[in-house]
């Protein structure tokens, strides 16, 4: 039986966070295998990265719906129990949102009305989206992911991120159990959450190489990763920017942006990729 070819989706998360991060995504593109990102429209960046996507054919660009960790679209007395009274903000992470979750305090009606929201903001640009996923994997969340499945049917959005990055993955080496634990809970809400979008014909790709605990995907990374490479396709996450000393303080996260960026331009990973006919495509190619 002849193999399926090996497709490759390169997304850069966090478009329209902040100008550096755009930066890196026009760098990724132009030099290297970024041919995908996802739009925060609550970033400061946001009509920057807009501009740049216009400008850009090769990029496809989705959204990446966000509930923590920025400010919201609506009024916080119109979503109030995504909101943090004391800061007027979404919860500042997953584990302050996943808590609430869990014991009943996040209405889904206001997961609803804010997502409602961010994704009229993106379609008031004229871009068309082309594919949804979210800041740090809160779609795949029960009840979530179905407001998300409803949208994307709703508005003609045809792929979705499945997070589904297996414990054993060799490009990572998870440091403690808790981290084991968070990663195993998340693929088995990324596998039930790729059965609902295949029932209602959204698309996904097969594999997902990014890393979720917060590790960059360096060269080394990223390098195991496109020689373990499965044949359908794979998408592999990234934050990329071009300044850690400003992003990092920026962002309140300590990861390394700059590494990112050197890993998808690097000419020694852009040799692997033609030499192993690694196809490297966007979402819009599912």
């Amino acid at each position: 039986m002849a193999s399926m070819p090996k497709q490759l989706i390169v997304n850069a998360d966090d478009f329209g966070r902040h100008t550096l991060i755009n930066r890196a995504v026009e760098q990724g593109v132009a030099r290297g295998l970024i041919r995908s990102a996802t739009v925060m429209v609550t970033g400061a960046a946001f009509a920057e990265a807009v501009e740049l996507a216009r400008r850009t054919p090769a990029l496809g660009m989705g959204i990446h719906f966000t509930l923590v960790n920025a400010r919201p679209v609506l009024p916080a007395a119109e979503i109030p129990s995504l909101v943090d009274p004391a800061t007027g903000e979404l919860y500042p992470d997953h584990g302050a949102f996943v808590k609430r979750f869990l014991t009943g305090k996040i209405r889904l009606q206001d997961v609803k009305r804010e997502c409602t929201a961010q994704l009229d903001r993106f379609l008031d640009t004229g871009l068309v989206p082309t594919h949804a996923d979210s800041h740090q994997h809160m779609h795949v969340l029960p009840g979530i992911i179905d407001i998300i499945l409803d949208l994307c049917l709703d508005h003609g959005i045809p792929a979705v991120r499945i997070p589904s990055i297996p414990v054993s993955l060799l490009a990572t080496h998870p440091s403690n159990l808790g981290e084991q634990v968070g990663r195993t809970g998340l693929h088995v809400l990324a596998e039930r959450a790729r059965k609902k979008a295949r029932a209602l014909g959204i698309q996904a790709p097969g594999h997902f190489g990014g890393i979720v605990a917060g590790e960059a995907v360096d060269k080394k990374a990223l390098r195991t990763i496109l020689l373990n490479l499965r044949e359908g396709t794979t998408e592999v996450m990234l934050h990329p920017g071009t300044s850690n000393e400003i992003l990092i303080p920026a962002t309140q996260w300590d990861h390394d942006f700059e590494g990112e960026l050197d890993a998808v331009t690097d000419d020694g990973i852009l040799q692997l990729v033609q030499e192993q006919k690694i196809s490297v495509q966007n979402f819009r190619d599912l």
